[in-house]
């Protein structure tokens, strides 16, 4: 049967049906009569289902139990399991033989095809198909490569529900040869009681209801092995010409059961008329099929409606024919339609394969836009039968480089994560190890550095990322409870010692440090030393107040200093008048070299504000170099003063010589 053609439906024509009754005497009947009747009994029906159209051979098997698929080529080995699992359990699947043996041949196909590529050879043994060579599924050998190939386990499991269906299948087979050979025995039967009819040579009326009945017994009986049916049918159909010849049936009778043939062929036409309104063509040529296959159980009609009765039906035929044809024609510009998307779907899937991805969330969001290409991809029908097997494989090439990137990725991942593991298992330990410190400060400043690094860190396999951050978090909590403990028993000494040293502050501000001088100093701070801590609220300001209170201090003190060793400096100055003006004049310099030296102390102070001003502790630091800088202007206004006191000196002197001459 060539493709794409309709198979011709084979009507093999029954003998005319005797009426029921005999209302005439069969000895009164014309030998002229008796013999148009035996030939008209001859009419042929329709032997072939005109203007053949393609799918016939898919119709066909269908016919015999379900469609097999276009294109088998395109589905993978899990689909194709899965098909025939589905086949082997339905309800029709002893009929359905030759779609079980087409998903078969395709799975050993595609099977051999992908393990060549996979590089486990190609050798697969195909079960055989024939019943009577039993399939032994022996489980592989359980070597390295036999565990490392992924195939073995599906072809085992594909041998044995094949062996299965097979067995099944026999099985069935056998039954149905049990029943034809039944069937062989009834028609024997049937055969041998008209004979005797045929040898009763009795009335007419009383033999033609028996011939009726074994004429329906006849067609009841299933089918008979195929060998036996030519020699069965031709002595069956001599018995029933012998009847025929032997009763001379007259031609009122003949032309009531013309009449019920025409009508039932009348019904046959217009049923066949109706399925052309019928949308789904495919179902209507199938019912089409069966309306032959009946027309056929009929006898003739009348000579004068034999051609236009069956040119009625041959008109009816030609129309579902007529549609078969443009339904097939449009499959094919339906498939062609299914390739061009299927080719844009192919180049998305290229595109994405070779972008360059560089995070796991980019990898999950490409991998669903690929998921959401392949439910679109199986959502498309099938493509033209030359390009549709390689539009497949050009669409799994690039999933497949995709998938196969994406494992590499993450097979670098892992290696990066298993790192990641190691650096934290490290901070975890040091962690743990100053969970006990007491030195709070020191192991403040580690752990938060400890934790600055974690963060920084990548992330590790999301079994253990829970897991070791509770260990970590554990023993930074561990050691921070410990602090918050310590530091909150020592909060009411702290208040204790804010009031000591507000305290003392009052004694400072009221202190004669003229009289006690630096003595005096240094005790207020060695007491405010031996106080402890304050509250850290009060902590910076507290220490603003002392230090501007030991400030004061030094500066009374220090103008007093300086009035004294002024004093000090007039009287060693008048010593100077008895050795002469050389001394004086070495001292000025003295001075005036002192001055110069400060003035260049107090620029690089001031130069170094700048720099102080970006450091963590610039405030006290500043505070500092102030408190330096005003020292030196002092020690610098001083030096001027005693310079002018020279000076002062030098001109009393001098004015003193001039009036002496």
């Amino acid at each position: 049967m060539s493709e794409g053609n309709i198979p011709e439906v084979n009507v093999t024509p029954d003998v005319e049906e005797a009426p029921k009754a005999l209302n005439e005497n069969v000895e009164d009947l014309k030998a002229q009569e008796v013999a148009e009747e035996v030939a008209d009994k001859a009419e042929e029906a329709p032997q072939v289902v005109e203007n053949a159209n393609e799918g016939g051979e898919e119709a066909v098997q269908a016919e015999e139990g379900g469609e097999i698929p276009a294109d088998l080529g395109s589905l993978s080995l899990a689909e194709l399991s899965d098909m025939f699992d589905k086949l082997s359990q339905a309800d029709d699947r002893m009929k359905r033989y030759k779609e079980a043996e087409a998903i078969k041949s395709a799975f050993y196909k595609k099977l051999s095809k992908e393990k060549a590529e996979a590089g486990f050879g190609a050798k697969v043994d195909e079960p055989s198909s024939r019943e009577d060579v039993i399939d032994e599924v022996a489980p592989a050998a359980q070597t390295e490569e036999v565990k490392d190939n992924p195939f073995e386990a599906m072809e085992t499991a594909f041998k044995g529900v094949y062996a299965n269906y097979k067995k099944e299948r026999a099985e069935y087979n056998r039954q149905q040869d049990a029943q034809r050979e039944e069937n062989f025995a009834r028609k024997q039967a049937v055969i041998e009681d008209l004979k005797n009819l045929v040898e009763k040579q009795e009335d007419v009326n009383s033999t033609f209801p028996a011939f009726r009945e074994l004429q329906n017994r006849w067609r009841e009986i299933g089918p008979v092995p195929a060998t036996k049916f030519r020699d069965l049918n031709d002595t069956y159909q001599f018995y029933v010409e012998k009847f025929y010849d032997m009763v001379k049936i007259n031609r009122d009778l003949r032309d009531l059961d013309f009449k019920k043939n025409l009508e039932a062929k009348e019904e046959f036409c217009q049923a066949a008329e109706r399925l052309s309104e019928n949308e789904n063509v495919v179902e209507a040529f199938r019912e089409l099929q069966k309306l032959h296959e009946q027309w056929k159980e009929f006898g003739p009609v009348a000579k004068e409606y034999r051609d236009s009765i069956w040119d009625r039906f041959k008109a009816a035929t030609a129309v579902i024919n007529k549609k078969y044809q443009a339904y097939f024609e449009g499959q094919k510009e339906k498939q062609q339609e299914n390739l061009a998307e299927k080719t844009k779907l192919c180049e998305q899937v290229e595109a994405i394969a070779e972008k360059e991805v560089k995070s796991s969330n980019e990898w999950n969001a490409l991998s669903t836009e690929i998921e959401d290409i392949q439910k679109k991809w199986r959502t498309i029908g099938f493509a033209t039968r030359k390009e549709n097997q390689k539009i497949y494989d050009r669409f799994r090439a690039a999933c497949d480089k995709f998938f196969s990137r994406k494992r590499e990725y993450y097979t670098q991942f892992k290696d990066s994560m298993n790192e990641n593991m190691e650096k934290k298992l490290s901070l975890i330990e040091q962690a743990e190890a100053l969970k006990d410190s007491k030195e709070w400060k020191k192991t403040t400043e580690a752990l938060i550095a400890l934790q600055k690094q974690w963060k920084e860190i990548g992330a590790v396999s999301r079994r253990h990322s829970d897991a070791i951050w509770r260990r970590f978090r554990a023993a930074c909590d561990k050691f921070f409870e410990r602090k918050g403990a310590h530091f909150a028993s020592v909060d009411g000494e702290h208040e204790e010692n804010l009031k000591k040293k507000l305290a003392l502050l009052e004694e400072m501000a009221a202190a004669d440090v003229k009289t006690g001088g630096y003595d005096v100093i240094r005790d207020f701070q060695r007491r405010w030393g031996e106080i402890g801590f304050v509250p850290i609220k009060q902590k910076d300001a507290v220490q603003k107040k002392y230090k501007a209170a030991v400030d004061a201090l030094f500066n009374t003190l220090r103008g007093t200093e300086r009035d004294r060793s002024m004093n000090r400096f007039r009287e060693k100055v008048s010593s100077f008048k008895s050795a002469g003006g050389s001394r004086l004049r070495s001292e000025r310099e003295r001075l005036y070299g002192k001055v110069r030296q400060l003035e260049q102390e107090i620029g690089l102070l001031e130069n170094n504000i700048g720099f102080f001003a970006k450091s963590k502790n610039a405030e006290s630091l500043i505070a500092d170099v102030k408190a330096k800088i005003e020292r030196a202007r002092e020690d610098m206004a001083a030096a001027i003063e005693k310079v002018k006191l020279i000076d002062r000196q030098a001109q009393e002197e001098n004015h003193e010589n001039n009036e002496n001459k």
